[in-house]
């Protein structure tokens, strides 16, 4: 079924890359790795908000073709196609950008936020700005143009026992993303880090050959991981938004207002992307309907601080040994912004 998969990827890819020069301008081809069902998936919710708005306010000068589902391939293939001008748009993973952009790892940041509204404020601030500025920097061939949500904070399950204190973490194994900060994250809770792609997470909870892993409620509720976990902590220990980005030359080949049009669809892309995630969490979809399938434990204060003084030195060694100095400048610049954003008026 892999190989099936793979074939039938490698085949869209040849002929939007056959008919890539013949398409008119005003095409944009936009590949994500999620179902595609807007009211089901924060990702698609964005990508049907900003195709409606492009296409009905450019009068159709410009238009959307979106390729969910891993329909082109895996989100760091997204990014590659994107470059190369295969496609034209993408919302991309941290762990899949980290590649390309290594400097995305200071969005790790363990037990940063707040809450919600504190992560709109930091995105949507001085600090988004700058991280969509470096990345543009960096890679040069993309434009930024948002930060959309994939679903909101990162929960823990696992199927040894309930996880409340660092002393719960002994001994659990945890897949990760194949990034070294969120191993070095799961390491100073005290577990064991497993890397592991997306698409083997299921079965290696189901065979045991891990006991754990993290994600956003929202994806733990859609992956039916409660079919082959026990347990679920409501750490909140990382929230990680897509990257919205375009390729720059097809960008730049557009008007001025048909540029404009695309970066207030994007606008409202985030904002879908968000009351959706928000919308699911409440719901029988999310952490309500989990409740009756999965036993579920809230961290105190004390017990998030406890976890948090754990990780972040971690962490913070891991951004300044293995990263440039324009990531400590970023993660110094995220710092002050999140810390401003938890305590002004969001907050009760």
């Amino acid at each position: 079924m892999k190989t099936l998969t793979k074939g039938l990827a490698a085949g869209a890819i040849a002929a939007l890359a056959s008919t890539a020069a013949l398409a008119e301008g005003g095409v944009i081809r936009f590949g994500h790795d999620n179902k595609t069902d807007p009211f089901e998936n924060p990702a698609h919710a964005c990508t049907a908000v900003f195709s409606n708005i492009v296409t009905a306010d450019t009068n159709g000068s410009v238009t959307v073709e979106v390729f969910g589902s891993n329909q082109l391939g895996s989100a760091a293939e997204h990014v590659q196609q994107l470059r190369d001008g295969v496609i034209q748009a993408t919302l991309t993973s941290t762990g899949a950008l980290a590649s390309y952009y290594p400097n995305i790892d200071v969005l790790n940041l363990p037990f940063a936020f707040a809450n919600n509204a504190s992560t709109y404020e930091v995105f949507d601030g001085p600090f988004g700005a700058a991280l969509a500025a470096d990345i543009e920097a960096t890679m040069g061939d993309v434009v930024v143009l948002g930060f959309p949500d994939t679903g909101g904070f990162f929960a823990v399950t696992n199927s040894q026992r309930p996880i409340a204190d660092l002393a719960d973490f002994d001994g659990i194994r945890i897949r990760t993303m194949t990034l070294p900060s969120h191993q070095k994250i799961v390491q100073a809770l005290g577990a064991e880090a497993y890397p592991l792609s997306w698409g083997e997470v299921y079965s290696g909870l189901q065979t045991g050959v891990i006991d754990g892993q993290m994600n956003p409620v929202p994806i733990i509720s859609f992956a039916n991981f409660s079919e082959v976990q026990q347990y679920m902590t409501l750490t909140n220990h990382l929230f990680s938004p897509y990257t919205f980005m375009v390729n720059r030359a097809f960008f730049e080949g557009l008007s001025e207002s048909e540029q404009a049009t695309l970066r207030v669809a994007a606008e409202n892309c985030v904002t879908a992307s968000r009351g959706l995630s928000r919308i699911i969490e409440a719901s029988d979809r999310g952490l309500a309907g989990l409740m009756d399938k999965i036993e579920v434990t809230a961290l105190s204060d004390e017990q998030r601080a406890a976890m948090a003084a754990a990780t972040q030195p971690a962490f913070e060694a891991h951004v300044a040994e293995n990263l440039d100095a324009k990531a400590s400048e970023l993660l110094s610049l995220f710092k002050a912004q999140v810390e401003a954003a938890n305590t002004d008026g969001y907050l009760d």
